[in-house]
């Protein structure tokens, strides 16, 4: 039996992991590479960074499976989820945060706590099995390094896929005589989005500079990743048709422009609040590998945007994950490699709160291993359940990343009335049934723990 846990790596699911781990009382060790070395989108020092957007995405937990993940891990005392909701910032029905203020918040708790210690630097081989606990939380952008020490070990199954990241204007260079406040549908707070309205002519104008533009040349090693589809830059999306973008991040639904109340827009582009003090703006959706000349050049051919300062540009980068079925068993521990784990986007979820749920998974798994304790698998109908049995469905050769949805859930088709008659459910009665039937055994979970 072990008391002490090494965790390498920093970003959601380590810092999800070592809290877990430490509130249960075993001593936890963090590896983090930065500042001594940093990776092609880290920015800061601090654990848990946002790297891309700063929206965990929708937190309705009675229709949405991202905002069911959500309330889950609440319940589940997460400290990813605590930070968040001390951090947020307008967006709508979204839960987005002041990245650098929610950062800073994971990483002084962590830095506080009396069971927790950092050890910098990086860690270029994967451990042995005669060298402790281990969690590997290193990340879609682990280094170079540690991927090769990884790959030796598991015969080279792993697979990449591209990860990009969206630009962040200053609000104070919008045109408010152009763009005005609204949330789609007037969900939250009327000043939640920033909108930038599109003609016709004007959109297919856009659509055309961004398939002629400059884009970034990839190096040989990137040239076989693919796109993850749930965050393709803003030009693939446009090279699949001409009017995809109408149907994505530039749809025109649910907002009418008050500059212009009797005309509807073609295309709306909208910017969310980046910071608490909402000095900056994030481009909803625009991730992009365009060269950094050609986004300045083409951003501002956004209407409201013809002058608009960029506090950063928008990158693209290249993400790691291993094929978790074959490798992992269903605690998340290297089959090769007991005492080793792998949690967070390495292990094939994609998303923060994704990746703070199998963080929150490998810390709860480990510390019943360190404490003599028998784990138990959260069901499968709750949401980090269903996140969890993604990690191990090998029934498919075709192993990809994958965003909680209620896809992955036991099937729900409908109930039987007091009458005792069967009734279809559909639509948002169907995904409210998910989600309640969720939330009743997550509870009844973790009354058993």
């Amino acid at each position: 039996m072990t008391t002490e846990v090494h965790i390498i790596g920093a970003g959601l699911a380590g810092s999800e992991a070592a809290w877990q781990l430490a509130q249960r009382g075993v001593s936890v060790v963090i590896h983090e590479m930065r500042p001594q070395k940093s990776s092609p989108a880290h920015k800061t020092s601090y654990c848990a960074e946002l790297v891309c957007s700063n929206s965990l995405r929708s937190d309705d937990h009675l229709h949405n499976a991202v905002g069911l993940l959500h309330e889950e891990m609440r319940q589940l005392k997460s400290l990813i989820m605590e930070c968040a909701d001390a951090c947020k910032v307008p967006a709508g029905g979204a839960l987005a945060v002041d990245r650098d203020g929610f950062a800073q918040m994971v990483t002084g708790k962590l830095r506080a706590h009396p069971l927790i210690r950092f050890e910098d630097g990086e860690i270029t081989l994967l451990p042995q099995k005669d060298d402790g606990r281990w969690i590997v939380a290193s990340g879609p952008l682990t280094s170079e390094a540690l991927i090769q020490s990884i790959l030796q070990t598991i015969d080279s199954q792993a697979l990449n896929f591209f990860d990009a990241i969206a630009p962040v204007v200053f609000k104070e260079s919008i045109n408010f005589d152009v763009a005005w406040y609204q949330s789609r549908y007037d969900k939250g707070d009327k000043t939640d989005y920033i909108n930038c309205p599109m003609t016709k002519e004007q959109y297919y104008d856009f659509i055309n500079a961004l398939l002629t533009a400059e884009k970034t040349e990839f190096h040989d090693f990137e040239k076989q990743a693919a796109y993850f589809d749930g965050c393709l830059p803003i030009e693939v999306m446009a090279e699949r048709g001409s009017d995809t973008l109408l149907f994505g991040p530039m749809k025109p639904v649910g907002l009418t422009n008050p500059h212009n109340p009797q005309q509807k827009p073609y295309a709306v582009v909208q910017l969310r609040q980046d910071n608490k003090e909402d000095t900056l703006r994030n481009i909803v959706g625009f991730q992009t590998k365009l060269k950094y000349g050609e986004q300045q050049r083409i951003f501002r051919m956004i209407p409201g945007l013809e002058n608009a300062e960029f506090a950063r540009l928008g990158g693209i980068h290249m993400n790691t994950f291993i094929k978790s079925p074959w490798l992992l068993d269903e605690f998340l521990r290297l089959k090769q490699r007991p005492n080793i784990s792998f949690a967070g986007q390495i292990t094939g979820c994609e998303g923060y709160i994704e990746s703070a749920a199998t963080g929150w998974a490998a810390g709860y798994f480990a510390a019943c291993e360190c404490l003599g304790q028998n784990a138990a698998l959260p069901p499968e109908t709750t949401a980090i359940g269903a996140m969890l049995k993604h990690l191990r469905n090998d029934s498919t050769p075709d192993y990809q990343p994958m965003n909680i949805n209620f896809g992955l859930f036991p099937t729900i088709q409908g109930e039987v009335t007091v009458n005792g008659k069967f009734r279809k459910i559909k639509g948002m009665d169907r995904k409210q049934a998910y989600c309640m039937r969720a939330l009743a055994d997550i509870k009844s979970w973790i009354d058993e723990l």
